[in-house]
């Protein structure tokens, strides 16, 4: 007999940061969302810092453990991939060795957890794929391709917001900061590297449009966050934003160059009310097409019909 969809299950989901980026974003709603459907979710991790990371995670909505937050980020900068598979390895080792059994496992972004997980015989195993790592990675030198090869061939076999341990992050605020000085504009930019979402809210709540600069983004939950708030976004024309911008709609699509940015900056400016208008139209697309509720209910359904389904061989 199938699982209903009412049916409360006991869920684990690994994850390998659970920071303040987009990424952590989705899978604390995706808990969060669970957690609401009556489910006992437990969040693993190998990193959490409680004075970083979002409110729901210390609310008790679901249990957050910590593992291996003592193995490396990186060594001297360089190889972040190998770290993070050991990270994550771990934490998964520990998931199978430390605790009983679970009805479903999601496993995030590092696919190369999911055969160690599978040994855990009654629990199924989700592989959430937020976007192959294949795919990010440069490929560009002779050095960086082998490097590279056995990470690739793992992940192709076995299927994220500002943190000061990034190197480049820092690299990149700086030289924002400087820009802002050549340029003459640093006493009117404010430069806000993490802010609660409370204050998040507040500043989207007093914008006239949201720009978002990232190309090739694979998602972006910025977009959706601004729509969400009444807020056109003014984004790339590629990647995330293709799928959830509406052109000419709910916001632009432009190229990535200061001119196509200034121009549609100039509408929303000359014209506040397109920018209403555009805004409203905005948070209809969200609450559509990509609501937490909605992302929650299907979430739900799709793992109560992998717990249902029969164990595979």
């Amino acid at each position: 007999m199938g699982r209903k969809e009412d049916s409360k299950m006991n869920i684990a989901i690994v994850h390998p940061d659970l920071g303040i980026g987009g990424a952590e974003r989705l899978i604390v709603d995706a808990a969060v969302e669970l957690a609401s459907h009556g489910h006992k979710v437990h969040v693993f991790t190998s990193h959490h810092d409680k004075s970083r990371c979002f409110e729901e995670t210390l609310s008790g909505i679901f249990q957050v453990t910590v593992y291996g937050s003592f193995l490396p980020r990186h060594i001297f900068y360089r190889l972040h991939a190998v770290c993070a598979y050991l990270r994550c390895l771990f934490v998964a080792l520990c998931v199978l060795l430390g605790w009983s059994s679970f009805d479903v496992i999601l496993a995030d972004q590092v696919s190369v957890v999911v055969p160690l997980l599978k040994l855990k015989k009654s629990s199924k195993v989700v592989f959430y794929c937020h976007f192959p790592d294949l795919l990010l990675a440069k490929h560009t030198t002779a050095l960086r391709r082998v490097y590279r090869k056995p990470i690739d061939f793992i992940e192709e076999q076995t299927t994220g917001g500002y943190d000061e341990r990034l190197k480049e992050n820092v690299e990149y605020l700086e030289e924002l900061k400087s820009l802002a000085e050549k340029e003459g504009v640093s006493d009117r930019v404010n430069f806000i590297t993490s802010c609660s979402t409370g204050e998040r809210n507040e500043l989207l709540s007093s914008c006239l449009c949201v720009l978002y600069t990232p190309t090739d983004e694979h998602f972006g939950i910025v977009p959706l966050e601004a729509m969400g708030a009444f807020k056109p976004v003014i984004a790339c024309n590629s990647g995330g934003p293709v799928e959830t911008v509406k052109n000419g709609v709910t916001g632009y699509l432009c190229e990535p160059t200061p001119e196509d940015f200034s121009s549609a900056m100039a509408r929303f400016i000359e014209n506040p009310e397109l920018a209403n208008r555009m805004g409203t139209e905005a948070r209809k697309h969200v609450v559509e097409s990509f609501s937490v509720k909605t992302f929650g209910h299907k979430l739900n359904q799709y793992l109560v019909e992998v717990v249902s389904s029969p164990k595979e061989d």
